[in-house]
């Protein structure tokens, strides 16, 4: 009985603490009712958008940065390669929105072996304004965009940040991604900025020019696998703390396949396996799997049904976080429940796989998280 009562009160534990992220995250990411209108003493800002091929919802998310509401901004987008079929693309949105300021920067530079971050240095460099948002080309920008990202902006800041909110699902396997998303990563990440230990999201990053280049510039991010665990050990290593918008920007999904899904979960457990291994060794305990097996263990010591004790201890965390998704007016379908539950039985395996296997394909490059292997800069 003392093994009984002894798992009972861990899954409690476990159980008490998903809902405290829950609650953590609907009281940080509220949605607006309108949007939040510019500054009157708004500074010029230079937006960097790396772009490779043609995602989902294309010319919607790339054209979504020549409808922004803020008074003085440009637009600077990066493509590696002159044959990428997202060029054209961009030459219509430029010649066709010649209000915005807006370059096409073609070729990158060699400084890491994360391609995404060698797509944005020239682009960063070419940044005529001090304030600068590096954000990928899937993000789907509101009216609102620049504002809400200064508005998070504190004395105490050296980076504001928005994970993706997954949207505008087309098949079952897009839905699957929002279950990780939305209500597993954005509500944990959510829950970090709220104890003060927030860290970066490289979908949307708001740079003061002098903080990063006073760390060496953007060719200093290069000193990890991935920008964004380079950019929060940059502001940490200053005393400044990294902050969250009220409420994360969408990017559009359209269609998925599983495939897809498990390839971007193992590429990103790996990479925070390598960068914050500490972090990452609780990362077990953050999902549904962990409290719900030690529940039903709970249950069959104390004479009850494994199955229904279980079954319980995923009821209350579904609910939980149903209602952030509800709350914030995401993406919610009859689906999700069971989706939650497909979610939570790949988890405990992207953790095992993260810790025994190194390599993984990006884009159609090659990287190792062996740092002998890893190309020069």
């Amino acid at each position: 009985m003392t093994l009984a009562w002894a798992l009972a009160l861990t899954c409690l534990v476990l159980v008490v603490l998903n809902l405290i992220s829950d609650g953590i995250a609907i009281w940080h990411s509220k949605p607006r009712a309108t949007p939040l209108p510019p500054a009157p003493d708004a500074p010029p800002v230079s937006i960097v958008r790396p772009c490779c091929g043609i995602d989902n919802f294309c010319e919607d998310t790339l054209g979504s940065s020549f409808k922004l509401d803020y008074p003085h901004y440009e637009v600077i987008f990066g493509v590696a390669r002159s044959n990428d079929p997202v060029i054209p693309v961009l030459q219509k949105l430029i010649a066709a929105n010649p209000q915005v300021p807006a370059r096409l920067i073609i070729g990158e530079e060699r400084v890491s072996a994360n391609p995404k971050l060698n797509n944005c240095v020239r682009g960063w460099e070419a940044a005529r304004h001090d304030w600068i948002i590096l954000a990928d080309s899937n993000v789907l920008m509101p009216r609102d965009y620049i504002q809400r990202l200064m508005a998070a902006w504190k004395p105490t800041t050296g980076l504001v940040c928005s994970m993706p909110q997954g949207s505008h699902p087309q098949n079952v396997w897009a839905e699957l991604e929002i279950a990780f998303l939305n209500t597993y990563q954005a509500r944990w990440q959510y829950a970090a900025d709220g104890v003060g230990t927030g860290f970066a999201q490289g979908k949307n990053m708001l740079w003061r020019r002098d903080i990063l280049d006073a760390a060496g510039g953007i060719r200093a991010l290069a000193m990890e696998i991935a920008e964004d665990a380079a950019s929060t050990k940059v502001v940490r290593s200053t005393g400044l703390h990294i902050n969250l918008v009220d409420s994360p920007f969408p990017q559009p999904l359209g269609k998925r396949t599983l495939p897809d899904i498990w390839s971007r979960q193992i590429r990103w457990a790996r990479m925070r396996r390598k960068t914050f291994p500490l972090h990452f060794l609780p990362e077990i305990l953050s999902g549904s799997a962990t409290p719900a097996v030690i529940g039903a263990y709970a249950g069959a010591l104390f004479g009850f049904n494994p199955l229904l004790a279980a079954a319980l201890v995923l009821g209350v965390l579904y609910s939980g976080e149903a209602a952030l998704a509800l709350s914030n007016k995401w993406h919610f379908s009859w689906r999700m429940p069971f989706l939650f539950l497909l979610r939570d039985l790949m988890l405990p395996v992207v953790y095992v796989d993260a810790w025994v296997v190194n390599d993984f394909v990006w884009r159609g490059n090659e990287m190792t998280m062996r740092e002998k292997e890893r190309p020069s800069t």
